[in-house]
């Protein structure tokens, strides 16, 4: 099967994607368009969770959205953060982003490298600390690993859901002709069934990213035909280009 086109269910890049250049150099047309949306809590759902975000000496961030709905709910029920407020971050990027709302020389921020495992060490570090954990709604793989090593601590910790996640509106896509479809959440796998009600997987080739996401397809009995992270390709972009590299050469010996 020669691989014409292929969709990753995620916004467009703005900058360089390593998924264009995979397209590129196997010529292979590449879209992208989000099959989800996300939605803030409103301030008076986050009264209903009687949460009291000032009764809390620390944030912990594992995502840039959770950094936007944290500040906004902080507005919307008119909580001031204090200067002694300490956030610790999954990434050094994700840190670098409280930049949008904090002035960080004021700050207490901690980041460690991109590993729930690290950013847990960090936190019993910090004990004394009582920590406020913004979540979405729905399940993924980094709410459902945080919580539970969150469990297995002596921690004082209170999560918070502050953001949801939604399908989006995909009616002004008229079919999905693509060799490959890319998904990366649960909530995706759930949002091309609620907008192609009639969908028939039969060629068309899926790509689920995480335990979560392949669960949630297999369930929607679609067939995982790239999946990932696999210590062979633990990112979907290997992931991807092993399989398309593969695929053109099989298509090749059959000219």
């Amino acid at each position: 099967m020669k691989i014409r086109k292929v969709l990753v269910s995620q916004p467009e890049p703005k900058d360089d994607s390593p998924y264009r250049e995979i397209a590129s150099k196997n010529g292979f047309k590449i879209d992208f368009r989000s099959f989800i949306k996300v939605e803030g809590v409103s301030g008076k759902e986050f009264r209903k969770e009687r949460i009291n975000i000032l009764d809390h000496t620390a944030v912990v961030f594992t995502s840039k959205t959770a950094i936007d709905h944290f500040f906004r709910i902080c507005k919307d029920v008119r909580a001031e953060v204090p200067e002694t407020m300490k956030y610790f971050c999954m990434s050094e990027s994700i840190a670098f982003y409280l930049q949008k709302y904090i002035v960080f020389r004021k700050r207490k921020i901690f980041s460690v490298e991109s590993t729930l495992d690290s950013l847990v060490d960090l936190m019993v570090k910090h004990k004394e600390e009582r920590f406020l954990v913004p979540l979405s709604d729905v399940s993924s793989s980094t709410k459902e690993d945080i919580l539970v090593k969150l469990e297995k601590t002596k921690l004082k910790y209170t999560k918070a859901v502050l953001f949801r996640t939604v399908c989006s509106d995909l009616s002004d896509m008229c079919d999905l002709d693509y060799d490959i479809l890319i998904f990366f959440t649960p909530q995706g796998i759930k949002s091309l069934f609620k907008n192609f009600p009639n969908f028939k997987q039969e060629e068309v080739k899926i790509a689920a990213f995480g335990p979560q996401t392949q669960k949630t397809a297999l369930e929607h009995g679609v067939r995982i035909d790239i999946a990932s992270p696999t210590p062979e390709a633990p990112s979907m972009t290997m992931a991807l280009e092993q399989f398309v590299v593969k695929a053109q050469k099989e298509a090749a010996k059959k000219k």
